[in-house]
């Protein structure tokens, strides 16, 4: 495999995230069939009208050090994507940890990337975790995907359900505890 790296995205670094973001939001288009507002942008209000107006409202992610995760997925030192981790308040169901998203460039698809980074992250933070993703046919790639990690990180101990998240909808929600 090639040189793997996962690390929390310093705030220097934070514009390497913020520039895979948008692709990011374009790939979920596709699943969540939602277009661009007027202005080119993935976001369901008009006030954005560039990416550069977005990118505040993703600071948070740098301003909530110990509660918000960022983290930088690398392969042989170019940026592969990133997976962003929660933990409370900013969760659901009482978990202690959650994958927020999940997001790796195609190019680096399909190459055991995204199961490693997975991994290493649950590695790092012990106790009640969850996820959540589409539960539409649009999305069978990475429901497959999350039975699969989860499969064998936890030995098949984990559960699965569709059911409505709080200000984020109908969901497929994967939890287990580490």
């Amino acid at each position: 495999m090639s040189n793997i790296s996962i690390e929390l995205c310093e705030r220097n670094n934070k514009f390497i995230i913020n520039n895979l973001y948008p692709l990011y939001l374009h790939d979920l288009a596709g699943i969540r069939k939602v277009l661009p507002n007027k202005y080119g942008v993935f976001e369901d209000d008009e006030k954005f009208h560039t990416l550069e107006q977005q990118i505040p409202v993703f600071d948070i992610w740098w301003e909530k050090e110990g509660v918000l995760f960022p983290f930088l997925v690398t392969v042989d030192e170019l940026p592969a994507g990133f997976v962003l981790v929660t933990s409370p308040p900013y969760l659901y169901d009482n978990c202690d940890f959650m994958i927020n998203e999940l997001f790796i460039l195609r190019p680096f698809r399909g190459k055991g990337i995204a199961e490693y980074a997975v991994r290493e992250i649950f590695n790092l933070y012990r106790g009640k975790w969850m996820l959540f993703t589409t539960p539409t046919d649009n999305n069978l790639n990475t429901i497959n995907f999350w039975r699969k990690t989860l499969s064998r990180y936890t030995s098949c101990q984990f559960t699965e359900e569709d059911k409505e998240l709080h200000d984020v909808g109908f969901n497929k929600v994967f939890k287990f505890n580490n």
